[in-house]
């Protein structure tokens, strides 16, 4: 069933591998996070406009070609289960990366509180969203800020399959090194992986302590049918 929570793969994950990917390549990989039928019926609602609050076409904003919707309040099972249940992995994880950073802010140990200081100062709006792109659609490379309080964490789950339902779109990340030469990564991902993957920053190491590289994110172009994903973000919108 749909609003069947995966707490158990979840659970199951091994999370000091995925602390390692994150500082290492700025995203880790949880494969099948989700089951095919949860991917077809999120992926099925995306005309269902009572659900959203907002729909953005990327071309009026020259964020590139595609579309994709924001959730409202309350948000789907699945959706609020997923952040429900991955923040608390990521928050200690979160935490480590700002001491290591020497970014003053730590966050608390569940996402109810986190949500609480996001809307206490204004960020009231909610931004887990569904995308789907058509052919010939693409993403620029982005990072997805929305206030004061951003969460250095984020999810992408895919909803298609490769191959089958659609060819290219392909998750690309890219990092600027202010002391190495920058790097690209596409991530292959199948139907129901999920990546977690740095929002803005990660750190890296030298021999004087840590410093800040930087991250973003976007999707090539889409060659031919129809690629939908679920993006989970934690920080909510002003």
């Amino acid at each position: 069933m749909l609003h069947d929570l995966p707490e158990t793969r979840i659970a199951a994950a091994d999370w000091q591998a995925v602390e390692d990917d994150l500082g290492r390549d700025g995203h880790a990989l949880l494969p099948a996070l989700l089951t095919q039928a949860q991917c077809e019926e999120l992926a099925g609602g995306y005309g269902e406009e009572a659900r959203f609050r907002s729909r953005i076409v990327m071309e009026r904003y020259a964020f590139g070609r595609g579309e994709y919707k924001y959730f409202s309040y309350p948000l789907p099972g699945i959706v609020e289960g997923l952040r429900q249940s991955l923040y608390p992995r990521l928050a200690p994880i979160a935490n480590r990366w700002h001491a290591a950073m020497r970014i003053e802010a730590r966050f608390p140990a569940t996402h109810d509180e986190f949500r609480e200081i996001c809307h206490a100062a204004g960020q009231r709006r909610p931004t887990p969203l569904l995308l789907r792109y058509q052919a010939d659609d693409y993403c620029c490379l982005h990072q997805d800020l929305y206030g004061d309080h951003v969460f250095p964490f984020q999810a992408i789950v895919l909803l298609d399959q490769p191959g089958r339902d659609f060819e290219g779109g392909e998750l690309l990340l890219a990092e600027s090194n202010p002391k190495q030469p920058g790097r690209a990564d596409v991530v292959p991902l199948r139907q129901g992986d999920a990546v977690v993957l740095a929002v803005n920053h990660r750190p890296v190491r030298s021999a004087r302590g840590y410093y800040r590289a930087n991250l973003r994110h976007g999707v090539s172009r889409l060659r031919k049918g129809e690629r939908h994903t679920l993006g989970i973000i934690f920080h909510d919108a002003r």
